[in-house]
């Protein structure tokens, strides 16, 4: 029994692992754990797209602020 959670562990981290890869390739800007949190919500029965359009929405009406260089320098 040990071993087959063991092995649905691994699964599952090399599930995101190539997720992250192809998010990575196509610029999507999602973190490890973002990524994690769709899986969960589309295995739990939330439409694929509908959550494409959420994050899309999100990120337009809550961008990430713009570190200027004259303030990363100090």
């Amino acid at each position: 029994m040990a071993t087959q959670t063991k092995d649905k562990k691994q699964a599952a981290k090399d599930v995101v692992d190539i997720l992250e890869e192809i998010a990575t390739l196509l610029n999507c800007n999602l973190t490890r754990h973002q990524i994690s949190l769709c899986i969960s919500l589309i295995e739990n029965g939330v439409n694929p797209e509908a959550l494409a359009n959420v994050i899309k929405d999100l990120r337009a009406q809550y961008p990430e602020p713009e570190l200027v260089e004259d303030e990363e320098q100090g």
